[in-house]
């Protein structure tokens, strides 16, 4: 269940990548057609004002689907038949039930991007979606690890509040790149519709957000040292502090050096790896007990550390 769950996580971050990569090359209208790749053909094929290369990274994309629906089905059936304790697990199942209608809605709400020629506004849908479907496969992969037990705070309660923060500035962090890369050179091609919005004015509110959320991670770190915080919960601190900075110095580079379309990609492809090691760092910071007690042992009921009920 758990490999099957990884598995999950990492098809569903490199769809996200390959769709931007598909953007960033101006191949988002390579197929323009949908379901199919042309009203004439279902493959690629030569298309009017289309390079065939663009066509076809268009088409190598949609077919990357088709293993990720295999890993989405493989996913929910261990979800249905997982029984630790004799019992459906039902966090495990709508979790599981997440990917297959996560990949068919994004089917649909890619079939829309592609008929409405690349609306950015459908593309930020497009983008934030697969974003909370990598959540949805995050949350999966962790709770494959732990019990269903009530949550236990491991940290203090206002550094739970702010990795929880943490999280929604990420979030919307994600929600302002979308807005940037629309309003761009990078929303497609030269006649592709974009956000009304000036370039510089969205980038730097990126970058406030940016720099935002460096000072959250900051103070949550501080306070995770300071508090004597579970080893875990320290190092997924320091990953996300790594992941940020490599980030920002992405960030900066690329955009004083007029957006080359592979420092995007990259860049592009940084976020949702800071978004998963955010979400990594808020699941850290408590716990719900071993998987099944009764297949670790008696001494599994025995914590090592008293952790703070979250209801108290």
């Amino acid at each position: 269940m758990r490999r099957l769950a990884l598995a999950s996580v990492i098809a569903d971050t490199m769809i996200m990548s390959t769709g931007a990569a598909v953007r960033l090359s101006s191949s988002g209208l390579g197929c323009p057609d949908w379901p199919q790749c042309s009203a004439a053909d279902v493959v690629a094929s030569k298309n009017a004002g289309q390079t065939l290369l663009n066509t076809w990274i268009e088409f190598s994309n949609r077919l990357l689907n088709f293993p990720l629906v295999i890993i989405a089905g493989l996913v929910f059936i261990a979800a249905w038949r997982f029984r630790p304790d004799g019992a459906r697990r039902r966090d495990l199942f709508w979790l599981g039930v997440a990917q297959p209608a996560g990949v068919m809605a994004q089917a649909v709400i890619g079939g829309i991007v592609v008929l409405t020629k690349l609306n950015p506004a459908a593309v930020s849908v497009h983008f934030l979606v697969s974003a909370s479907i990598v959540a949805a496969a995050v949350t999966l992969h962790v709770r494959c690890t732990e019990g269903s037990g009530p949550p236990a705070l491991l940290v203090r309660r206002d550094l739970r509040l702010i990795s929880a923060a943490l999280v929604a500035v990420t979030g919307v962090m994600l929600a302002a790149g979308t807005v940037v890369t629309g309003t761009g050179p990078l929303a497609g091609h030269a006649d592709t519709p974009r956000y009304k919005f000036p370039l510089e004015g969205v980038t730097q509110l990126h970058a406030d957000i940016g720099w935002l959320l460096c000072g959250l991670t900051v103070a949550l770190v501080l306070g995770l040292r300071v508090s004597g915080a579970p080893p875990r919960a320290m190092r997924a601190g320091w990953i996300v502090i790594c992941a940020l900075l490599l980030q920002g110095m992405i960030g900066y580079v690329q955009y004083f050096n007029h957006l080359p379309a592979g420092l995007v990609w990259v860049h592009v492809t940084g976020a949702v790896i800071v978004w998963i090691a955010v979400l990594r760092l808020f699941f850290a910071m408590r716990d719900r007990g071993p998987v099944n007690s009764a297949l670790t042992g008696p001494s599994a009921s025995v914590p090592a550390r008293q952790p703070e009920p979250l209801d108290r």
